[in-house]
């Protein structure tokens, strides 16, 4: 996994019907996934679906010639707008593809999605970036 983009927004209230949905509790972060969705999907990215995961919420990525995602993490205990956690799916700097036959340097792919994760955020005035992280803080 790369940085985490941390940010807070009234935009992405718990939806209705996303407590049914949650994996574990206070995991929300359905309306950013579909925020996200929409908004890479323009970005000319294939991002086939979003769902709960575990820890949060997962944004499908299918990127040639591998699949990855965007991971979600809702920021426990904030104030009235919440706070989430923003990175890349991706394990380790390489991937193996297995319609090439070999390994794959994330790398470039994970710095481009984080990039442009960071432009959608900074254009929306109604979502502020708290900052970037190294690693998740809780």
């Amino acid at each position: 996994m790369g940085k985490f983009i941390h940010v807070r927004s009234k935009k992405f209230a718990i939806l209705p019907g996303e407590e049914d949905e949650i994996i574990n509790e206070g995991m929300y972060g359905k309306a950013l996934a579909e925020y996200l969705q929409r908004e890479l999907a323009e970005r000319g990215y294939n991002v086939p679906f979003v769902c709960a995961e575990d820890w949060g919420w997962w944004v499908e990525l299918s990127l040639d010639p591998i699949r990855s995602g965007v991971l979600i993490y809702a920021v426990p205990e904030t104030s009235d707008s919440i706070e989430y956690l923003c990175t890349d799916g991706f394990k380790g700097d390489r991937k193996w593809s297995w319609s090439k036959l070999k390994f794959i340097d994330t790398r470039p792919l994970a710095e481009t999605l984080l990039n442009d994760m960071l432009s959608i955020f900074e254009r929306d005035n109604e979502v502020e970036i708290l900052g970037q992280l190294d690693e998740v803080p809780f």
